[in-house]
């Protein structure tokens, strides 16, 4: 009898340790699927029969429209894994081994050619009541706000769908903000559904990734230089 009911016992043991290790398994599978730490096939607009909308603007005259210099600037930012680090800089610039999810931005429009402190000053300097929570104007933390930024790009970027089952309004090169306090760029990448990658940085291991419905998103902007009027856009210069 006691032979019978060690065995029993042992039986239970062994059943409980499988499905520990399967909980544990499980949760580790959940993390990794999370933090997009298990290599996914990534897929092109081409796969959903998406027409790829390009620039009309090649501001930087490096025969590369702006909306790919976008992409080609964030994803060099992304593969670089700059620190998370959300400080002041007394010349407006972080290091390239730091910065924050706004520092993705200005890096992806200075490989364009533009500076957008710059461009973001100028217009805190002549419209100062679109800005309602500036106090006193800062061309080194200004443009490094993502307040700031939707207000910029709500009035000189087109507006598009918040609505990211329609996948072909989803470009590469365009502007997503998400719980307006977290921005990013919109890859040419896109997931198995057609729903496009995100390039951004909020201190994650895989800087660009499948991101959207992980957050609520609440802007949708697309920058078209060749509906602004010049005086608005400034030229990146070595600053």
């Amino acid at each position: 009898m006691n032979e019978i009911k060690d065995a029993r016992k042992n039986v239970k043991r062994t059943f409980i340790f499988i499905v520990i290790i399967a909980i544990f398994t499980i949760g580790v599978l959940y993390i990794m699927n999370y933090y997009n730490l298990i290599p996914k096939e990534y897929f092109k607009a081409s796969d959903f029969s998406i027409k790829t909308v390009y620039s009309k603007m090649d501001y930087d005259k490096d025969r590369i429209d702006d909306y790919t210099d976008f992409v080609l600037g964030a994803r060099h930012d992304a593969e670089k894994h700059p620190t998370y680090i959300s400080k002041y800089y007394d010349n407006s610039y972080p290091p390239e081994n730091e910065g924050v999810c706004t520092d993705v931005i200005w890096r992806a429009f200075k490989n364009a050619g533009y500076s957008l402190r710059d461009m973001v000053d100028e217009d805190i300097k002549n419209n100062p009541n679109d800005y309602p929570n500036i106090e006193y104007r800062d061309k080194n933390i200004d443009f490094r706000r993502v307040g700031n930024l939707k207000i910029f790009f709500s009035k000189y970027s087109i507006s598009l769908t918040l609505d990211y089952t329609e996948i072909s309004e989803f470009q590469p090169g365009d502007i997503v903000i998400f719980d307006d306090s977290h921005i990013g760029i919109i890859s040419d990448r896109r997931n198995s559904k057609g729903i496009p990658y995100v390039i951004h940085n909020y201190g994650q291991p895989i800087r660009e990734e499948d991101f959207i419905g992980k957050s609520k998103l609440t802007a949708h902007f697309r920058f078209d230089a060749s509906k602004i009027d010049e005086n608005i856009l400034k030229p990146w210069r070595n600053q």
